[in-house]
């Protein structure tokens, strides 16, 4: 059984992670998204680590060989725990490859080998998205329902109406 995991901070999840992860499903056995704790971002994250994962889990119920869970510590540790060899890393354009190849290079290198990257380039449709332009379009009360399923959608929405943000009527 070949088990990959799909680290990231997923805050929201977006129509381009989920690109991501119907594709990765395709090609492993298993694939777990794992919601990563990211310490750059700590408490400006727009949902807790709890609400991605169930966020997740809402859109990928219909996948049976996607699981996900969380982790606050490295991408390679978590790996290890779950029998993981493999690492998903999406690209959305040549600018991201840079930054990706570093994490990598890292992960393969404090793992012994045994942590592989695979990347996938994101979907054209999908290659302008990314969950801070989504938090900043519905900050600012814009649609942002071609960039994520309508149940996060909604979520979003109600995020911000709570922090009374937004510019909603």
């Amino acid at each position: 059984m070949i088990r990959a995991i799909y680290p990231g901070s997923f805050d929201p999840v977006t129509y381009g992670h989920l690109d991501v992860i119907h594709r990765a499903a395709k090609m492993f056995d298993e694939v777990t998204v794992c919601v990563m704790y990211n310490k750059d971002k700590g408490d400006r994250s727009l949902f807790s680590v709890d609400e991605r994962v169930k966020m997740i889990q809402d859109v990928t119920g219909d996948i049976p060989n996607v699981r996900v869970d969380s982790y606050y510590g490295l991408a390679k540790d978590y790996a290890a725990k779950i029998g993981a060899h493999v690492s998903i890393r999406g690209l959305r354009a040549v600018t991201d490859f840079e930054y990706e190849l570093q994490i990598a290079q890292t992960n393969k290198l404090l793992s012994g080998g045994s942590l592989d990257t695979v990347f996938l380039t994101t979907s054209l449709e999908y290659a302008y998205l990314s969950s801070s332009s989504v938090k900043e379009i519905a900050s600012f009360g814009g649609d942002i329902s071609v960039c994520v399923p309508p149940e996060i959608e909604r979520m979003v929405k109600d995020k911000y109406r709570e922090l009374g943000v937004t510019s909603q009527s």
